[in-house]
């Protein structure tokens, strides 16, 4: 039986010889038996991994969600964040393109969703240190930017080359729509609560 380290290295070759081929046709189109001749292993082989090709497609997608999630552990700055999962987009245009066709938008969804609300969880709890705001709407907050980002990524993705913002372009105009915004809701909900304790210690 192939080792632990075997085992995850021969995934890492047919996730690799996957990503290649969706790289230029629909996934529906790709065959175990070019995957499997792409990266010199067998059929068996492939079967003793993975299910079928949308279980080896949702493992490589998994991994790729890893190694994001693994840099924004060096980013400084919640846009540092945003423009790495937009540059991320932009290398791999062709294969989530692919994935959004032919796998549907579950996948992409899954990959932008939990990379950006990572990032996005940590700039809000950050935000909010010294401010009396609930866990249940930093959660709230975090979910609001993360779901428009999520969108805002798909549609930029969606969107042909010739008439494409650079992932710079679309960090600035970001930027400056979101800007303070989070750090001015929190404060409101800090102020809000701060009113609504008032008045109930008056009533009491």
């Amino acid at each position: 039986m192939p080792t632990a380290y075997s085992a995850e290295h021969t995934k890492k070759l047919l996730a690799a010889s996957l990503k290649k081929l969706m790289a230029g046709k629909p996934f529906n189109k790709i065959t175990v038996r070019e995957i499997v001749a792409d990266c010199g292993l067998n059929r068996q082989t492939f079967y003793y991994h993975f299910q079928d090709l949308p279980d080896l497609a949702k493992w490589m997608f998994e991994q790729e969600i890893i190694i994001l999630l693994q840099a924004q552990e060096n980013f400084l700055t919640w846009e540092d964040g945003v423009l790495q999962l937009f540059n991320y987009l932009e290398a791999n245009r062709a294969v989530c393109l692919c994935a959004l066709h032919s796998l549907g938008h579950a996948q992409l969804k899954r990959l932008v969703y939990a990379d950006s609300h990572a990032f996005l969880k940590k700039v809000v709890e950050h935000l909010a240190v010294g401010l009396d705001v609930a866990e249940a709407y930093q959660d709230f907050v975090a979910h609001f930017y993360t779901v428009a980002l999520a969108g805002l990524a798909e549609s930029w993705l969606l969107t042909p080359s010739s008439q494409q913002m650079s992932p710079e372009e679309m960090m600035a105009l970001i930027n400056l729509t979101m800007g303070d915004n989070i750090r001015n809701a929190l404060e409101r909900y800090a102020q809000a609560h701060k009113g609504r304790v008032k008045k109930e210690i008056a009533r009491n």
